[in-house]
């Protein structure tokens, strides 16, 4: 009896000493870390136990216990970005994990619905265009890196996500996000440091798939009994995507995020800004952003016909643009121009590597201090009449300080008088000194409205001389 008591105590000791350490699924072999700062690590261990962390760039070590239910947290310094692979040493006991192959560089999460999901290779019958080039020509493993989340559901938070870190090779290119790989392979392109992409991104999902209980419980509207959400298509179930999505990636050191959104709020226009401030400021908060200042980038949704009849897809564009102005450090890019004529009703539009370059351009521009890379679409602020010729309509663009690209053969931009008809302008004049936009149609004698890729599907051709396209508006005299 005695002897089975010792044997009992030994291994008792035996499993303390050798307490098994794991790191989160997203601090593992292959990641990228945010370079220059201190980035959060965690994982799970024995309760109470020691937990050594040692990365190999520097020589401090990090000690932290684990809490009565095993998670460990850590913060560790990173050093100035780098092709160079490190690894971090996690040790508890006798218990050792060496997480190698780490690179040092710049981290964004990207999300979202279909358009970033979207991989590089395309969906059946939706192309990504020139996808064999990008393939065949990956950006390489040290690179550029992502981490795809997989799609799930759940009712609950979880902590854990079947997924590795990846670099671009043109086996694993393919299967990646088409809009964040090319976000991070322009990145890459300028800064010349690898880029990290944690990508979660479900197609179909509302706003209301990727916010929490707690805060979808303010929306009256909002059944969030288990037998009103599963009646639901389950693309369009709230909060079931963040707490399988996003709470297990939640805190993960990141530069900012890239958000491609918004068809499945298409019918509901008018809550969107509120509902993406909420979603915004509560990522923020998951991120330990305490001064609510993570730049938040989103993309405009594409020209489609929802055949509904109505001004919905519009008015939602706009309600992007209206975000991009209320919630700090946001912006948005604009894509009326980045459909072909016969994708009218092809809610995915090949033209991927525009829309990643636009949100790049975003970030250089205002995160990475390279000011000479024009990034703002010229929106409208209002129109006037201009004196002395009452056929003309002069309509006020900010953001196009050298002038647009064209005069003639302008699509989508359009002119109505006092009966309310709208017919296409023939002749547009910037002048560049005003910042007003002339618009002639021999079909309105004295307009009074002027509208530019208004509708489900209205493709717009006028830019910036640097090549972004004008927002769309809708302005009228007062």
């Amino acid at each position: 009896m005695k002897r089975i008591f010792l044997l009992l105590v030994a291994l008792v000791i035996s499993v303390a000493a050798f307490a098994k350490i794991e790191p989160a699924d997203v601090c593992t072999s292959g990641m990228v870390l945010q370079q220059n700062t201190k980035v959060l690590l965690w994982g799970t261990a024995d309760g109470g136990t020691k937990v050594k962390v040692q990365p190999s760039w520097s020589k401090q070590s990090y000690d932290v216990h684990a809490d009565s239910e095993g998670r460990w947290e850590v913060y560790v310094d990173t050093p100035a970005a780098s092709y160079t692979p490190y690894k971090i040493e996690f040790s508890s006991g006798k218990d050792k994990v060496v997480v190698d192959d780490i690179l040092i560089g710049e981290v964004w999460v990207a999300s979202g619905q279909s358009n970033m999901e979207m991989p590089v290779k395309g969906f059946h019958n939706n192309p990504v265009e020139n996808s064999i080039d990008y393939i065949a020509g990956a950006a390489a493993p040290d690179k550029i890196r992502m981490f795809m989340v997989p799609l799930k559901r759940s009712y609950t938070p979880e902590t854990r996500v079947e997924a590795t870190w990846k670099g671009a090779t043109p086996e694993t290119v393919p299967d990646m996000s088409a809009t964040a790989y090319f976000f991070a392979r322009k990145l890459n392109e300028v800064l010349d440091v690898p880029v990290g992409i944690v990508c979660p991104a479900y197609g179909g999902t509302r706003v209301e798939a990727w916010l929490p209980r707690e805060v979808l419980e303010t929306y009256p509207e909002e059944d969030l009994s288990k037998e009103a959400i599963e009646k639901r298509h389950h693309a369009n179930r709230p909060m079931l995507m963040y707490n399988a999505m996003i709470y297990p990636v939640k805190g993960y050191t990141i530069k900012g995020f890239v958000w491609y959104q918004g068809c499945s709020n298409v019918y509901a226009p008018e809550k969107y800004v509120s509902r993406l401030s909420d979603m915004v400021g509560t990522w923020r908060k998951d991120w330990r952003d305490a001064e609510n200042a993570l730049p938040f980038y989103q993309v405009e949704i594409a020209p489609f016909n929802y055949n509904n009849g109505t001004d919905k897809a519009s008015l939602l564009r706009k309600s992007q643009h209206d975000a991009a102005k209320a919630i700090p450090n946001c912006g948005v890019i604009v894509t009326n121009d980045l459909v072909k004529p016969y994708e009218y009703d092809n809610i995915h539009p090949c033209m991927k590597r525009e829309v990643g370059d636009r949100l790049a351009f975003l970030a250089l521009n205002r995160d990475y201090g390279y000011k000479t890379i024009d990034c703002y679409s010229p929106e409208a602020l209002g129109c006037e009449k201009v004196e002395g010729r009452d056929n003309q309509l002069a309509v006020i663009l900010d953001n196009a300080p050298r002038g647009l690209d064209r005069w003639h053969d302008i699509k989508g931009l359009e002119v109505a008088g006092e009966d309310g008809v709208f017919y296409p302008v023939t002749t547009a004049h910037f002048d560049c000194g005003r910042k007003t936009l002339w618009v002639v149609s021999p079909s309105v004698p004295k307009p009074v409205q002027a509208r530019y890729c208004w509708g489900d599907f209205n493709p717009g051709n006028l830019h910036t001389i640097a090549g972004l396209p004008v927002s769309p508006f809708w302005v009228k005299l007062n």
